[in-house]
């Protein structure tokens, strides 16, 4: 029995708030005469098929996507923006989906790689190979993800000879009126056993922002403000292909590669005015920051299906990452003459070494295991170097020119190799009842050598229990309970620059961080409208934290106050996210899709500086979203906006001698598309409608932040501006 067979078989601005809670309410009320998706099997399964999307004459797979309620993530932009996303503590490790995530699969298939993204695969595939897209609400031995929220597995045709080629122009503009160009070209079809896709890329990557900052001393007289232009002049260009081949009616190898350069170097003008001498005095700064970047990844993914319906899997990954960061800050005077005062240069190259293998059987009707293992070796490279002007000292041409500074844990590699075996266990009780049951044990060991020795062991047994009810083929509740290993971020083992502190100039390392683990409990709930009007879900969680990282104290003395990311011990965390994605028809508009996201969340840890009670690091407590997309087929048409807004006064960062919380505007974006008779088409972004500032309050202390001596207080906001683009999309 084939995969598709198989899968088949399975049964501050709350008035928009509450204006789509009322029509969400409405909705599951009021039914349209529309085209609905189909369902099969039980109905856990729910089958779009092309002919669904012909009216908006989509061009590509990724446009078909976007107009299934409940699955535009994000709106035209395809995501929210920077500094909206949500907490970052569910980071899980190896290759199994994280908790509540949605997979995407292409016939049935993952992507085998982790920067070899298969949403950009979508935006290649044109939708005249689309077959149908599935939207797969339960758990099956059969599938090729375990643990994900939902799966979406984009059927293509089965054609025996096919061949289209797509592209894509864009145009960017900026604040300070620079214009980028980008573009894309794509070949994507089929040959035979073997389907294929190759891409270029280049996407621009620059971005102008202007910075203010002001600050007053502990007396409350003035200090001094700050004016500041920073321009990132960043490429992404891009070489992927992504092919998979028939071996035989038994086996199929797929075998995906990205080849990528992505520089962003970083201009820096800035003017200092200090307010405490009179006249007042001006400091005048250049930074020249180059930061190239490459990247590399490989993959591959066979399966071999036996004549009595067990699988076998094989999946390799092998990627680097090699970045380098320079920070070279110049003093300009009155003459024009400048002088370099500070070299700071940070090389970084990350690889990553990933096989699993796995074997699936039933082992009688209803029940089916799967069993394997998986090894990873993961490896940071790191080097520092720091150069300060000084009259004392020998100067090196290594740093610039100017005196090398000794640092601690400067030149570093830490290696970590990992082995997971697992087990799978999937019970469907009954057609409306599935059980699966995960138990994996981890064992892993992370040594650290140059500057800093150490070696530690870990092991770590992950147990996980999900459970999904069809009440009704329209009305699903699920349940998980699992225990989450995040990953580690090496460079909090070595010294690194400090990116967010003009004042500071490098971080320590911390060579004895351990993993931060968590059990997780979530339920969720959804309702498919009737009639195709749209999708209501609601997500409720909690999380018991062990080992949290966040600051900690290792000062050597009172003259010597240093923090660096450390384990704090257990928190707690907790919140709720409902979504609505309704299609307009109780008001006549049936091809008015409005989305809709209320994040609320919240968490406790104890603070390592003055033993209280507070959230987590930099911490959202929740968000709202509303987008819109409104498609007028007579005239090949469609347009919609975006807003997103987070809720502010929540985002704290503690440090030992000072904290920060973080505010911000909210987003708002708006986009207009329209088809030729050609099929080409031409659509306009723009993102960021207002100023869109983001501001940071920073409270600086003389001594101990728990000493409560104020010394500064800093007020900074960054303006990044309009961002308007314009998009040419065709394939033939």
């Amino acid at each position: 029995m084939g995969f598709l067979t198989r899968i088949k078989s399975l049964g501050g601005k709350w008035l928009p708030l509450a204006a789509s809670c009322c029509l969400a309410s409405v909705a599951a009320f009021i039914p349209v005469a529309t085209l609905a998706q189909d369902t099969v099997g039980d109905g856990s399964t729910v089958v779009y098929a092309a002919d669904y999307f012909a009216e908006w004459q989509p061009i590509t797979a990724s446009d078909m996507l976007a107009r299934i309620p409940g699955q535009d993530a994000g709106g035209p932009g395809r995501g929210g923006p920077s500094g909206f996303s949500g907490s970052p503590t569910r980071g899980g490790r190896g290759l199994g989906s994280g908790a509540g995530a949605t997979e995407i699969l292409i016939n049935g298939k993952r992507t085998a790689g982790k920067n070899n993204s298969t949403q950009q695969m979508l935006q290649r595939i044109a939708s005249s190979q689309v077959q149908e897209i599935q939207i797969i609400r339960g758990t099956s031995g059969d599938l090729d993800v375990r643990g994900s929220g939902q799966v979406i597995n984009v059927v293509l045709f089965e054609e025996l000879s096919s061949t289209s080629f797509s592209y894509q122009g864009q145009v960017n503009y900026s604040q300070d009126d620079t214009i980028q160009p980008g573009g894309t070209f794509a070949v994507n079809g089929q040959n035979g056993a073997l389907d294929y896709t190759v891409t270029l890329r280049s996407a621009p990557r620059y971005r102008n922002s202007l910075n203010n900052e002001s600050s007053i001393l502990g007396d409350f007289s003035p200090n001094d403000t700050v004016i500041e232009e920073v321009t990132v002049d960043g490429v992404n260009n891009e070489l992927s292909f992504n092919l998979a081949y028939a071996l035989s009616s038994n086996s199929t190898l797929q075998v995906n590669g990205l080849l990528a350069q992505r520089d962003a170097p970083v201009g820096i003008d800035r003017v200092t005015t200090n307010l405490r001498t009179v006249p007042v005095g001006l400091l005048v700064e250049r930074e020249d920051n180059p930061n190239p970047r490459n990247n590399w990844e490989t993959g591959f993914d066979y399966e071999y299906e036996f004549n009595n319906g067990s699988r076998f899997k094989l999946l390799g990954i092998a990627n680097q990452d090699d970045n380098e960061r320079t920070r070279q800050r110049y003093q300009r005077f009155g003459d024009n003459t400048e002088e370099l005062n500070l070299f700071l240069d940070l090389n970084a190259i990350t690889e990553e070494r990933i096989i699993r293998g796995s074997y699936t059987f039933d082992i009688f009707d209803g029940h089916s295991i799967e069993v394997g293992a998986e090894r990873a070796q993961t490896t940071l490279d790191s080097a520092l170097a720091l150069g300060l002007k000084s009259d004392s000292g020998s100067p090196s041409d290594a740093v610039g020119g100017l005196v090398p500074v000794n640092l601690s844990n400067a030149n570093s590699t830490v290696e970590e190799i990992r082995y997971e075996p697992f087990a799978i266990h999937n019970w469907r009780i009954n057609p409306k009842l599935t059980l699966e049951s995960t138990l994996l044990y981890e064992t892993s060991e992370i040594n650290q050598t140059g500057d800093v020795l150490n070696s530690r062991s870990f092991d770590f047994i992950k147990p996980k229990v999900d459970v999904r009810y069809d009440i009704t083929p329209t009305f699903q509740v699920r349940g998980s309970i699992e225990r989450i290993v995040n990953q580690l971020s090496f460079s909090d083992f070595v010294a690194a620059n400090d990116e967010q502190d003009n004042d500071a100039a490098t971080l320590r390392g911390n060579a004895e961080l351990r993993q931060q683990t968590q059990w997780r409990y979530t339920l969720n709930t959804e309702y498919r409208l009737p009639n195709d009007l749209g999708v209501l879900s609601a997500e409720f969680f909690y999380a018991d934290h062990q080992d949290v990282i966040d600051w900690i104290d290792v000062s050597t003395s009172e003259d010597n106050l240093a923090s660096v990311n450390g384990n704090l011990g257990d928190g707690v965390e907790y919140g709720t996210n409902i979504n609505a994605s309704i299609r307009m028809g109780m008001i006549g508009m049936p091809n008015l899709l409005v989305n809709s996201t209320l994040s609320l969340q919240d968490s406790e840890v104890t603070d390592p500086f003055d033993g209280r009670k507070r959230r987590f690091r930099v911490y959202q407590r929740g968000r709202f979203t509303l987008t819109t997309r409104h498609d007028i087929p007579e005239w090949r048409f469609n347009w919609g906006t975006q807003y997103f807004d987070r809720i502010d006064g929540s985002m704290f960062q503690y440090d030992i001698r000072d904290f920060e919380f973080t505010v911000g505007e909210p987003f708002y974006g708006v986009f207009a598309e329209i088809r030729d008779r050609r099929g080409i088409t031409y659509r306009l972004d723009v993102r960021q409608l207002t100023d869109g500032s983001q501001c940071r309050e920073r409270w600086r202390y003389d001594g101990r932040r728990s000493d409560g001596v104020l010394s500064e207080l800093e007020y900074r906001c960054t303006h990044g501006g309009t961002q308007p683009s314009l998009t040419i999309t065709g394939n033939f």
